[in-house]
């Protein structure tokens, strides 16, 4: 089951990485503002990099600092990592990881086109990152981590290569309530981040089990409806073209934006699930911690 979990998801999100969406297309920019990104920040880096996939906005939140190195597990298009390329500075580092080889490609294109220098990207699930324990200063995400099948890994894994007094600050999508039994059994909301979301007390009691400290579920209460604003989005046209224009799709198979309009034209899921926002610290070696306000 959990590679039939990770085939789908690179599979919707290859195509969506292959296709033209960008914060050019008012859709794909209105669910970027819709959870939390200013039409200046939008602007400030490469179109590509934005492809209506996020559900809140980490670095917001992050609190980065020059000169650290900040890691974005599920860094699709860059979109955060080159936001954060711009807090950590030269001196700092920003370093996506993606399991999808089309989502690297693309990244890796944004970086060059955008001039980014500071930047690094990774292949890899985020169960078995691949860098050294205790070398991060800040984890990100945004709406990635419920996607992966093995939670409690990708846990262990954040507090891995976190340095001892390091931080986590995502972006997420979890659970108030029950699902109804149609979302909770279908592959397409599994992918579209709704099914594979876990209960908020469930990701807190995850995070400190593997020893974090100062964990923190804040509920945005951000319309997750916006995600139906994306439109248009087959994989060969570009939404600036005319209509009638556009090219015929090379597949009929609906694509990952296709299938959460059509979910959530059926469910209200505000009802049981919210976009959130997690904040965690790595304790000090000494045992000493400090809270997200004044590590900021």
């Amino acid at each position: 089951m959990t590679e039939q979990i990770l085939d789908s998801v690179r599979s919707k999100y290859g195509a969506v990485a292959e296709s033209t969406l960008s914060s050019n297309h008012e859709g794909v920019k209105a669910v970027a503002e819709a959870f939390g990104y200013s039409a200046e920040e939008l602007t400030s880096i490469p179109a590509e990099a934005n492809m209506g996939l996020s559900c809140g906005n980490p670095t917001a939140t992050a609190h980065l600092r020059p000169g650290e190195v900040v890691v974005d597990l599920g860094s699709g298009g860059g979109l955060d990592v080159f936001l954060a390329a711009k807090m950590v500075g030269q001196e700092g580092k920003a370093i996506g990881i993606d399991m999808t080889p089309a989502m690297i490609e693309r990244a890796r294109s944004n970086a060059i086109a955008g001039g980014y220098t500071n930047v690094e990207f990774y292949q890899s699930t985020i169960d078995n990152i691949p860098l050294p324990d205790s070398s991060v200063d800040c984890v990100i995400s945004n709406c990635v981590l419920n996607l992966a099948p093995d939670k409690p890994a990708v846990f262990r894994e954040i507090a891995r290569i976190l340095k001892p007094g390091g931080r986590l600050a995502v972006s997420d999508i979890a659970l108030k309530a029950e699902l109804p039994g149609a979302i909770a059994r279908s592959m397409a909301a599994y992918v579209g981040c709704i099914g594979g979301a876990i209960r908020m007390e469930d990701y807190r009691a995850g995070l400190l089990a593997v020893g974090f400290e100062h964990v923190e579920i804040v509920d945005s209460r951000k319309d997750l409806n916006a995600y139906a604003e994306v439109e248009n989005q087959s994989g060969c046209c570009s939404p600036a073209m005319d209509e009638g224009s556009c090219c015929t799709p090379v597949s009929a198979e609906p694509t990952l934006h296709e299938e959460l309009s059509k979910l959530l034209s059926k469910y209200d899921v505000n009802d049981a699930a919210a976009s959130v926002k997690v904040y965690a610290i790595k304790p000090k070696a000494d045992g000493l911690c400090c809270a997200p306000t004044s590590c900021a």
